[in-house]
């Protein structure tokens, strides 16, 4: 009998931003842009995070309420389609406990065009997944040694205990970027990015639909959003 292959999980990503930070700028992003907590959804408070806004993070709760919701919007999509632009950069998610990283590689992948990546472990992966589908990609970040490494130690540089690699996480990562006119919600679990429709203003467009995550569970507090912004002088 073949033996089965298990799945790969690495440790959970804190939503952190110095975490992230000190992860992505090891990784080859340029100093100046920089990933920032965002403390308030109101506009006065998005407006103290520096400008131009090019990323939101959503870190959430996986429930039941999400979770139906989900499957019905994935079904309803396959049934009836969208429009997505081929520009946009899609990763599927197939190592366990790391839509953190998907969630900051769909970040960057997706503003290539003003956000400049040095040499490093993050261009290479990028260059060499540019023409890939997103299973090939999925793939190619398994058998990446670089971001594996990469990972594992920023995980364990959080403020609080990282789980283990065995334990299960009830909280998950997603990215919004705005991309040819329209704003994307990419999550490696779903098996397409999904168009949330026109994007005329990014902050206040992704502040809608970052809303309507904290509906289907408004009792659950564990919501954290974060910013990919300017490095605040």
């Amino acid at each position: 009998m073949a033996e089965t292959k298990k799945k790969l999980k690495w440790i959970p990503l804190e939503s952190n931003p110095e975490v992230m930070n000190n992860y992505v700028h090891k990784l080859g992003l340029s100093p100046l842009w920089a990933y920032t907590d965002v403390f308030g959804l109101e506009e006065e408070l998005l407006l103290m995070i520096p400008q131009p806004i090019k990323a939101f993070l959503l870190l959430f709760p996986i429930s039941e309420a999400h979770e139906n919701y989900c499957k019905a919007e994935v079904e309803s999509i396959k049934d009836n389609g969208q429009d997505t632009s081929s520009n946009v950069v899609f990763y599927k998610q197939t190592i366990g406990n790391a839509c953190g990283t998907i969630a900051l590689v769909h970040s960057l992948a997706n503003n290539r065009d003003s956000i400049p990546i040095e040499d490093g472990p993050l261009k290479r992966l990028l260059d060499k997944t540019k023409d890939l589908t997103p299973e090939e990609r999925a793939k190619c970040l398994e058998e990446d040694d670089e971001l594996t490494d990469a990972h594992q130690s920023s995980a364990r540089l959080g403020q609080t205990r990282a789980p283990g690699e065995d334990e299960r996480v009830d909280l998950h990562f997603i990215c919004l970027v705005e991309k040819d006119g329209s704003i994307y919600e990419l999550d490696g679990r779903k098996p397409f990015p999904i168009n949330h429709g026109s994007c005329s203003n990014f902050v206040k467009d992704s502040v809608k639909v970052i809303k309507k995550f904290i509906e289907r569970d408004n009792n659950n507090l564990q919501f954290t959003v974060v910013a990919l912004a300017p490095k605040a002088d």
